[in-house]
């Protein structure tokens, strides 16, 4: 589950969350049956810790919420997309380390 740190985005909420934020997110494409998703959660919790207010962080449920990953050509997960501006600056397939993931958004943050 998400901490309260981490925002639940839907395909329903993608637009106004993600589009439109002020500042970049950090968006984790998972699923509740994907075992490599469960253990880079906790990586994607202590991110939204640590940036609190520099970066906003969020999960999307590809079952629940199948258009966004779809448009996104969303091939596997956890997949994680870093939006700024309302576009996709960087993206990381597979789990990866929170090195790798900081080092794709510390360049964005101002």
């Amino acid at each position: 589950m998400a901490s309260e740190l981490v925002k639940t985005v839907t395909d329903q909420t993608f637009d106004a969350e993600v589009l439109k934020s002020d500042v970049p997110v950090l968006l984790d494409f998972t699923a509740t049956w994907c075992g490599p998703c469960k253990a880079l959660s906790p990586i994607v919790d202590k991110i939204a810790k640590g940036y609190a207010g520099r970066l906003k962080v969020a999960k999307l449920d590809i079952d629940d919420s199948p258009q966004t990953p779809a448009s996104l050509q969303i091939r596997g997960v956890p997949t994680v997309i870093l939006f700024k501006g309302g576009r996709e600056v960087g993206r990381s397939v597979g789990l990866a380390p929170e090195s790798k993931l900081v080092a794709m958004f510390e360049a964005h943050l101002g």
